[in-house]
């Protein structure tokens, strides 16, 4: 006998299941995703001992005739490709034709499934890949799959899984990201009887959010038309809230991860903030379906963009712009300050002249197809453009100091109040920011240099940027010893203020990421210098200098945090004000 032999079918499928199901989740996500791509307007999903023992999704969609109920758990068996031609232009969850006999072979798998129309139904009974009884059976019209004792013949995968609640965690983690991309379908999963979703069709992802996390006044919604529509709701950059958050991403109504727009979300951020954050953000981009490969992962979880660049830079000016326009923290959230982003200057590659799918319905932040209901309940906050001119906030009328701390102003929508120095900070740095992208900002030469003293570690760290620091307006070098002198200092910082600042640089430097690039440190030292420059609270000021921050804070393009990520200003709406005094 040759050394080479043919795997026996069961001995393949298990091996294929290896790549499709990883865990009681990934067969949630793959039934769940033929539910919908067979037409169902509800789907309810079943779990026991976090899907381990029991797994039960029932739809119903277009459901099968007998041939096709047969032919179902067969591999490479599929409804939804006939050609190679279909690979670049897929419009369906599931394509491979592996996930039913993939499934089938770690299980014990029943599929009852009845094609509308028809007078009776099928059930198909498969035993770790074995095909058991074929019946015809009484069944609702549709498609109702149940998974028992997953992974039972494959011991060592079995013992691989985590706690039943870890991987019912999972599991409603994939049920929550589908039924947020398909609003227009009805949801629900339960645990041994316990409730964990139940989401009846809506007519936008607007609804559909509001079902999942309740009131969310902390989120700005976002999009962007053209030949890739870009749409969603992110974290505002004032959000209080932790620094990580869930982040759905969609492309055409598929779930995916992927580094490139990862990497976009957190460069949108990091333009308006040196604070690391890995926020909130559910994301749906729709695109031509020959852009995007889907076909790179067993899993279908990654894609390859056909311009990767393009995409990069196009999520992360979008979001940019509406993280721009972010509402300020208010004491009651309720009326939103917005304000414009920075404009663009950057030349975009041309556009895709490819056309969308056709199949979508009711697509991630499309308008309703039927007017909602008056009465309907408030859902995330919108931000519209600002009334004023871009880049604006609204006028604000300086009525004077709380405690040489705060600016207490006020406008036609409340009362504000704005933190001074975080107000300041935040207009130096974006003048700082704004300078550097024309060249170096102004220094003034020191007629007697400075010595400053400063541990090994801080020394290098400042030495090590000295070009960048030089762009900033320090000229620094190793005088020997613990010294390091100082022969130029931004004009913009007082020398009482300068040996404060470099020691701070040189923590904030010695603590950069060593992979980080140039923009990075040159934000970290920004950032620094703009809170050193910046006037401190306890500060006097007077009514032209409160006039003035205002005026110069209107004028950024983030006005609502500092380069740190603390918030400028808390709002009193005029509302919440009538409230209180029942007028209202």
């Amino acid at each position: 006998m040759g050394r080479i032999q043919q795997l026996p079918a069961s001995l393949a499928n298990q091996i294929a299941a290896g790549e499709v199901v990883e865990r009681p989740a990934s067969v949630v996500k793959e039934l769940v995703e033929n539910a919908i791509d067979a037409g169902a307007r509800r789907i309810a999903v079943a779990v026991e001992a976090g899907g381990k023992q029991r797994i039960r999704v029932v739809d119903d969609g277009f459901g099968m005739d007998p041939d096709d109920a047969r032919l179902a758990i067969e591999r490479h068996a599929t409804s939804k490709i006939r050609q190679a031609e279909d690979l670049a232009r897929i419009d369906t969850l599931g394509f491979r034709g592996e996930a039913l006999p993939s499934i089938a072979s770690v299980c014990r798998f029943t599929l009852r499934t009845r094609a509308r129309g028809a007078d009776f139904g099928t059930e198909v009974v498969v035993e770790g890949g074995t095909l058991g009884a074929v019946n015809d059976v009484g069944t609702p019209e549709g498609t109702s799959i149940e998974i028992a004792d997953l992974f039972y013949n494959l011991p060592a995968r079995r013992k691989f899984l985590k706690s039943d609640s870890a991987e019912s965690a999972q599991i409603s983690r994939i049920v929550t990201q589908l039924a947020l991309c398909y609003p227009e379908v009805g949801f629900t999963l339960t645990s041994v009887g316990r409730n964990l979703l139940q989401c009846p069709p809506v007519q936008t992802v607007k609804d559909r959010l509001y079902q999942i996390y309740g009131e969310r006044g902390d989120l700005v919604e976002m999009r962007r038309a053209g030949d890739v529509t870009i749409s969603g709701f992110v974290a505002a950059l004032a959000e209080q809230g932790p620094t990580r958050g869930p982040q759905n991403i969609f492309i055409n109504r598929r779930v995916v991860k992927d580094k490139t727009i990862a990497h976009a979300i957190i460069d949108a951020y990091s333009v308006a903030s040196i604070k690391e954050r890995s926020p909130e953000v559910h994301l749906f981009i729709e695109m031509p379906l020959d852009a995007v490969d889907v076909n790179v992962h067993p899993t279908k979880a990654e894609v390859r963009f056909r311009d990767q660049s393009y995409i990069h830079e196009l999520i992360r000016r979008t979001l940019g712009d509406a993280l721009g326009r972010g509402p300020a923290p208010e004491l009651r959230l309720e009326a939103p300050v917005a304000s414009a982003g920075m404009p663009s200057t950057l030349p975009l590659p041309h556009a895709y002249p490819s056309t969308f799918p056709s199949r979508w319905t009711v697509g991630a932040g499309a308008a309703p197809s039927h007017p909602a209901p008056s009465d309907a309940p408030p859902h995330v906050r919108t931000v519209a453009p600002p009334h004023e001119s871009p880049g604006s906030i609204r006028p604000l009328t300086a009525l004077g100091q709380f405690r040489n701390t705060f600016i207490i102003a006020i406008d036609d929508e409340g009362i504000a109040i704005i933190d001074q120095h975080v107000a300041h900070e935040r207009v130096l740095f974006e003048r700082m920011i704004a300078r550097l992208t024309e060249g170096t900002l102004e220094s003034q030469r020191l007629l007697v240099p400075m010595l400053v003293a400063l541990s090994a570690a801080s020394r290098q760290a400042l030495l090590a940027h000295a070009g960048d620091l030089a762009r900033l307006g320090f000229e620094v070098e190793d005088f020997g010893g613990d010294a390091l002198r100082v022969t130029a200092i931004p004009a913009l910082l007082g020398t009482g203020d300068c040996d404060a600042a470099l020691r701070a640089l040189a923590d904030d430097l010695d603590g950069l990421d060593r992979g980080a690039g140039v923009d990075a440190a040159i934000k970290r030292i920004a950032a620094t210098m703009a809170c050193h420059a910046a006037v401190k609270a306890n500060d006097a000021l007077t009514p032209e200098k409160m006039a003035h921050i205002l005026d110069e804070l209107r004028q950024t393009a983030y006005s609502t945090i500092c380069p740190h990520g603390r918030p400028v200003m808390l709002r009193l709406t005029r509302r919440e004000v009538e409230k209180n005094f029942q007028r209202i």
